[in-house]
């Protein structure tokens, strides 16, 4: 097993990526692409896998906040990179750092 998945804050980090990917591409291509040529299915299918990962982005932000005792605040944070274009990358590169003074 990878040891990046052993852990939960490797597990949060994979999912946050991946979700701030997805948000990115519905923004960035899937709207454009309804909007400018008329292909509405690209935001349908994007729209629900990016759903999904945010689903898995809630539930690996809950399980990491207990296990890591996280504030209130530390873990509002991390929801609140999930709203904002490219907030994950930003919010992933301070839990870099955590991962690394934890090994």
């Amino acid at each position: 097993m990878n040891t990046f998945l052993a852990t939960a804050l490797g597990r949060f980090r994979l999912i946050a990526i991946a979700e701030g990917i997805s948000y990115l591409f519905l923004l960035f291509v899937a709207m454009p692409l309804k909007y400018f040529a008329g292909m509405p299915e690209v935001v349908k299918y994007g729209g629900w896998v990016h759903g999904l990962l945010f689903i898995l982005f809630m539930f690996a932000l809950l399980e990491v906040s207990v296990k890591r005792k996280w504030t209130i605040f530390k873990a509002s944070r991390g929801f609140i990179s999930s709203l904002i274009p490219f907030g994950t990358f930003v919010f992933d590169r301070e839990l870099k750092k955590e991962a690394e003074l934890t090994r």
